[in-house]
């Protein structure tokens, strides 16, 4: 058995379908330690759990896996499992162990475009990389419950392997998505830029039977740049598994100097 460790996690609960396809895929790899949500918590972005106790619950094991269950949020288990039950083992025995590869989903739904500042899929992802680890994030542009994930989990599979064999630099965190389709109509991977654009939201409004209104958020994607063909959004739009790799700095840089001339004062 070969001795790396690959962590696990996701949004979409400990027990989610895309999960377990993901967790069959990887196990080949090494051991693999599965610390998920105790229920779906999507569009929690990089939310963590300050104000109430977290629960952690211990699922299955069996050789070569193990799965527990958080009650918090999916950053919440990135820092449970590599904070505290990682801590005091490795594959001899003592000390701490850092996982070899983190891999976060796969999530039903597309995390393209603006949508990995809102994924819990992606914020995992980049909490993994805080910890100089190589993070992935997987996510099938299927939102239904039936989503078929045998052509996510193939490609999941290639790009483990890709990543564990080449051991690139850290950080290196990818945000991976994958179009809906049989294997055989994946037409290969495209590493690519993040689409711009943004979401136009709609609520609807309702009346519960006790007279007070309550509302459900819907809304449609408004992508900025149709025409661009080194993006995400073309590349699932034309049959491609999008790979971009992220970075967490925000800074403008182009506007530091201009901004500069205005702003900055001395007395």
């Amino acid at each position: 058995m070969d001795n790396r460790l690959i962590f696990l996690t996701n949004d979409d609960g400990v027990s989610a379908p895309g999960l377990a396809r993901l967790i069959e895929v990887v196990r080949e790899f090494g051991h693999v330690v599965v610390v998920a949500p105790e229920s779906a918590q999507s569009g929690m972005s990089h939310a963590i759990t300050m104000n109430h106790p977290l629960f952690l619950r211990k699922v299955r094991t069996e050789p070569g896996l193990e799965v527990y269950a958080c009650s918090g949020t999916p950053v919440d288990c990135v820092k449970m499992a590599l904070d505290h039950l990682l801590t005091n083992r490795t594959a001899d025995g003592g000390g701490d162990r850092t996982p070899d590869l983190i891999c976060s989903g796969i999530n039903h739904g597309s995390n393209a475009a603006i949508n990995i500042l809102y994924s819990g899929t992606m914020g995992a992802a980049i909490e993994g990389g805080f910890y100089d680890v190589p993070s992935i994030g997987f996510s099938l542009t299927d939102h239904s419950l039936d989503a078929d994930f045998e052509a996510a989990g193939v490609v999941a599979r290639d790009i483990v392997a890709g990543i564990l064999e080449a051991r690139p630099a850290t950080p290196l965190c990818l945000n991976v998505n994958i179009p809906v389709g049989r294997p055989e109509e994946i037409r290969g991977v495209r590493v690519c830029r993040q689409c711009r654009g943004h979401w136009r939201e709609e609520f609807f409004c309702r009346r519960n039977p006790v007279g007070r209104d309550y509302y459900w958020l819907t809304g449609a994607f408004q992508n900025a740049e149709p025409e661009a063909t080194d993006t995400d959004e073309w590349a699932l739009a034309h049959g491609y598994v999008s790979v971009v790799p992220i970075q967490v700095d925000l800074t403008r840089y182009e506007q530091i100097a201009s901004l500069g001339a205005v702003l900055n004062h001395e007395s």
